[in-house]
């Protein structure tokens, strides 16, 4: 069965009416996407780590950070207010992570139908097991059992309006919705399980215990210069209104946000999840940022915390880059987060950062350049005239592509709008066309 009869043949003109805020919406959803889906099984065998891979997936879209920034490639995206495009990337993020730790090959479009149906289900007794302030019957009123696609699709309806307001405003979508990583994370532990109800005992408490991590990271953040802005103290009271925490904990939370917290004293999990860790460094990376201000004394938290988990000074500046090129390729959209002084200080220091790896690369980068041919020809012709628009966007594409093969920039996306030919002049190595 092929994902197209597991939707029922959603018709063309039908899909290119998707409405996300309308019934029926995963059904045409999953049709739309299934070349991806289709993908992502490829990917999953390729890859050296499946969390690298769903980091790959999920960090550029801005859900990581609460944002909903990332491009989706639906003929009626634009129409789509905020709540309907975190809708499409959770379900997308869900989706992709389930298909990404499947540990077996699939070998045809039956087993991949197989497989996305065992994800609806997976996704509607997860949601009704761990969150129940979303539980929903699976019997309609007339006692009809609901199909997982219907399930799916409601729960899913539930989680996002259980976020908080969606608004313009960066930081107030960052800290509101950022949690739903934790969403993702958890499902894909999920996924492995047999859910009966002490392994649901658990991840419900492994849900509240990694919201109130979350929590402590944010505070000592927050406290790494020793001083609350109002800022930082304005959003930390939205994310404790939105975090789901417990009477006591919450209690907890006020403290540690008013007092602040010893990096010794946080205690995160023991779990051993490299995309969790990146997640809550990243998390630790934009509370500095609240206030558009990075001190030294808050770079040298920074670099405490990555060793608390247990990156190495390499592993800060990749999230370091990943962040600033989200932020870059989405500047328009993310118009509240800085002012025009402060994106070109990122901007210089993103293109700093990557000029460094590019410069620790220039063998690979060489050999990967004289090795394409596409791109040998264009700078041949660069070096006798002027290339035309559609020239210098192919070069554009084949210099970006050729970065790409820097390991760094497997597990980063690099913001392709912002990279333009000039800014990739800068970032390659001097004197690299000559040599080529």
């Amino acid at each position: 069965m092929e994902i197209s009869t597991l939707t029922h043949s959603v018709g063309k003109n039908d899909r290119n009416q998707m409405k996300p805020d309308q019934k029926g919406w995963l059904k045409e959803y999953l049709e739309f996407r299934q070349e991806l889906l289709k993908e992502l099984t490829n990917e999953s065998r390729a890859a050296s780590h499946p969390e690298h891979s769903l980091y790959r997936v999920i960090q550029p879209t801005g859900l990581m950070y609460g944002q909903s920034a990332g491009a989706l490639d639906h003929p009626n995206s634009q129409d789509w207010d905020e709540k309907d495009r975190m809708k499409i990337l959770l379900a997308e993020s869900l989706i992709s992570s389930s298909l990404l730790f499947y540990d077996k090959p699939i070998k045809n479009p039956d087993e991949l139908s197989h497989v996305i149906v065992k994800t609806m289900e997976n996704i509607g007794n997860f949601y009704n097991k761990i969150f129940p302030e979303l539980a929903t019957p699976t019997k309609t009123l007339f006692g009809r059992k609901k199909s997982p696609l219907e399930l799916a699709e409601k729960i899913l309806d539930k989680r996002i309006e259980h976020t908080a307001e969606h608004n313009k405003n960066f930081w107030t979508q960052f800290f509101h919705n950022s949690l739903l990583f934790l969403d993702i994370f958890i499902f894909g532990q999920w996924i492995h399980t047999n859910a009966d109800r002490i392994v649901s005992d658990f991840f419900r408490y492994e849900r509240e215990e990694l919201r109130f991590s979350v929590v402590k990271v944010i505070a000592a953040a927050a406290h790494a210069n020793h001083t609350i802005e109002f800022e930082e103290r304005r959003l930390l009271d939205y994310f404790l209104q939105t975090a789901g925490l417990s009477a006591d904990r919450k209690k907890e939370a006020q403290h540690i946000f008013e007092h602040g917290i010893a990096l010794a004293d946080i205690n995160l999990p023991t779990n051993n999840s490299w995309i969790l860790k990146k997640y809550f460094l990243e998390m630790a990376i934009l509370t500095i940022w609240s206030d558009k201000r990075v001190e030294e004394n808050e770079t040298d938290f920074l670099k405490r915390l990555a060793e608390y988990l247990g990156f190495s000074v390499d592993d800060l500046e990749n999230s370091l880059m990943a962040i600033e090129g989200f932020v870059l390729e989405h500047w328009e959209q993310l118009n509240h987060l800085q002012n025009k002084k402060d994106y070109q200080e990122v901007s210089e220091q993103f293109i700093k950062r990557m000029a460094r790896i590019a410069d620790n690369n220039k063998n690979r980068l060489l050999k990967e350049a004289k090795e394409s041919h596409a791109l040998m020809r264009l700078l041949e012709k660069a070096k006798a005239q002027e290339l035309d628009e559609p020239e210098k966007l192919e070069m554009q594409q084949q210099l970006i592509q050729m970065l790409k093969t820097i390991p760094t920039f497997v597990i980063i996306s690099l913001p392709q709008r912002f990279l333009t030919l000039p800014m990739l002049m800068k970032i390659l190595p001097k004197n690299f066309f000559s040599q080529v």
